[in-house]
Parts: C-alpha cells; structure tokens; sequence
C-alpha cells in the first residue's frame, strides 16, 4: 500500500502545484499574446475563443516536474517515463511556438516532426532494449498471455508512440477533451501500474493532479488552451507507460476515443479524395462532426469522458490476471 499512498501525495502535489502556476501562467501569455487562432471554415461557435491563451501545457510540465521531483528516486521506469513525456511536450513547445510567436500555421514541417520524435524513440528503446524489459506485451482478455513481437516490436513501438501521440494531439480540439480523458486514463495506468508494484503509478498520480488542476481553467469555457505543448506531452506519457507495464494493446480500449479521433481524420482525407472532394463527415476529427450536428461542446466532452471511463473498466476485466 505504500506505494499508492506515494501515488496519492503525487496527485495532491502536483494538484496544488498546477493550482498555483495556472493563475500566474494565463495572464503571462495574455501580456505575450500567445492567443488561439481559429479556423474559419469549423464550427461558428469557436470564433469567439480566437485570442484565448495558448502553450497552457507549460503549467501541466511544470507541475508535472515538480511534483516528480519527490517521486523518481529509484524509481527508473517512472523516471522515463518522464523524460519522455517531457520530450515530447518539448517538441510541442517548439511547434507552439513557431505557430504563435513566428506566426507560420502549420508549424514544425511534418518532416522536422518525425525526426524529433525519432530521436525520442531512440532514447527510448535504448531503455528497453539495456534494462531487458523484453518485446513481449500482454494480450487483453487471455488470462495473462504474452505475446513476443522479437525483432517487429521495434517498428511495432514507433507506431505506438506516434499514433497515440498524434491520437491525443487531434483530441485537443474542444474544452476539456483531451485534457480530461486523459486524465482517466492515466488513473488506469495509476492502478495498473500500482498493482505491478511499478513506479510509473506515482508519475501517473502527477499527470492526474497536473490534470485536476488544468482544467479548473480548461473546462468550458476555456480560460486557457494546453496547445500542442500538453497534448504531445500527454500523449507521450501514455504511450511511455502503456509499453514500459507491456500493455500498448491496450491503448485501443482505454484511449479509444483517440484511436476514434484519428481514424475519422484518416476516413476524411481519403474518402475526400477518392470522391474529388466530398466529405465523409461534416468535419473532421469527429468530436466537431458531432458539433456541426448540433450537440452542445459541454454534451460531447461529457460523453467522451462517459466512453473512456467504461473502456477502462472493460480494460480492467481484460486485465484482472495483474490483479491475481
């Protein structure tokens, strides 16, 4: 029980932490002007948040770090996971910054992307491959059974780390979303990860109370955005954790809603283009098909929340052997 007791002065930390750097961040990138553009041709109702404060995901790292500080003694998976999360809100940061501060839209080229995130991967499967945490991953539902990817489990893990990286990015779409679900599902990793006596619950405790504390100021209406600096980093933390306890199958149950936000954008593109410009659904990701039909932005995030939640306990179920 030690260890959850750790894994709860995490969340309480890292809670009040993110409290305190929230109020003072928000005013600091109003007086910078680090203001959310936008897109015209999306749902009406978000022109009015054009202006609100952008790179928030500064305050979640901040907290984040400091929290961690206490908890990463010993504590090498957990330590990690950290670095990679940080990395990954680092490469957030950078492309944040050239969208807000250098005024150039898209960013990192996707080009600069992929090779900062592969060196992010490298870094990573160094671990893996000098502490022999091993290629193996548990399969959901068979009682414990471990697969063994051998020499794919290489490329297999790249595609974990972009695609949830990428799958939280597009989350990060309405106030709240993304910081919410993930919010769930690091309390599945918390327990999972508690359950196999692994120090990645107590950094997942920090990611929850840097969360809690967030979206005091992210819920509805939005006081400040995280930006692709939270959601990269976010989406880090979850790949990093879900393949350090061997369980990124498992990323489709819980992070379902990411898997569902980036399958739409995939459906769109290719069907638009295999139809000479039609479009699959009112816009993409889905979470602003689901607005353009007429659902309140409040009604979607609660549902998405609602989906989350019930995966990670079906997520539990084909976990429960961890529990034995």
């Amino acid at each position: 029980m030690e260890l959850m007791r750790y894994s709860i002065y995490a969340v309480i930390i890292s809670f009040i932490v993110g409290v305190i750097l929230c109020p003072a961040l928000i005013p600091v990138l109003h007086r910078l002007k680090y203001g959310q553009t936008e897109r015209t041709d999306g749902p009406q109702s978000h022109l009015k948040k054009s202006g609100t404060p952008t790179m928030g995901g500064i305050a979640i790292l901040g907290a984040l770090l400091i929290s961690s500080m206490f908890f990463v003694r010993n504590n090498n998976d957990g330590l990690v996971v950290l670095v990679v999360t940080v990395a990954f809100g680092i490469i957030g940061f950078i492309d944040d910054y050239i969208k807000v501060v250098k005024k150039r839209s898209l960013g990192l080229r996707a080009y600069q992307k992929i090779v900062l995130q592969f060196i992010v991967f490298v870094f990573f499967a160094y671990y893996i491959y000098k502490t022999g945490v091993g290629t193996k991953i548990y399969i959901p539902f068979t009682d414990g059974y471990m697969l063994d990817l051998k020499i794919i489990y290489w490329p297999f893990m790249f595609f974990v780390l972009l695609g949830t990286v990428n799958g939280v990015n597009l989350t990060d779409g309405l106030d709240g979303l993304a910081g919410g679900v993930t919010m769930i599902v690091a309390a599945f990793f918390l327990v999972e990860a508690w359950a196999m006596s692994n120090g990645i619950s107590m950094i997942s405790g920090a990611v929850i109370g840097s969360l809690f504390a967030f979206l005091i100021f992210n819920a509805y209406p939005a006081k400040v955005f995280m930006g692709d600096t939270g959601s990269l980093a976010l989406g880090g933390f979850v790949a990093a954790s879900a393949l350090l306890l061997k369980m990124p199958i498992f990323i489709v149950l819980v992070g379902l809603i990411y898997l569902c936000e980036s399958i739409s954008v995939i459906i769109q593109v290719l069907y638009f283009k295999a139809t000479g410009g039609k479009r699959f659904f009112k816009m993409a990701p889905i979470h602003h098909h689901f607005e353009l039909c007429g659902w309140s932005e409040t009604k979607i995030v609660f549902v998405f929340y609602i989906i989350t939640a019930l995966m990670c306990l079906i997520a539990f179920l084909g976990s429960s052997f961890i529990f034995v």
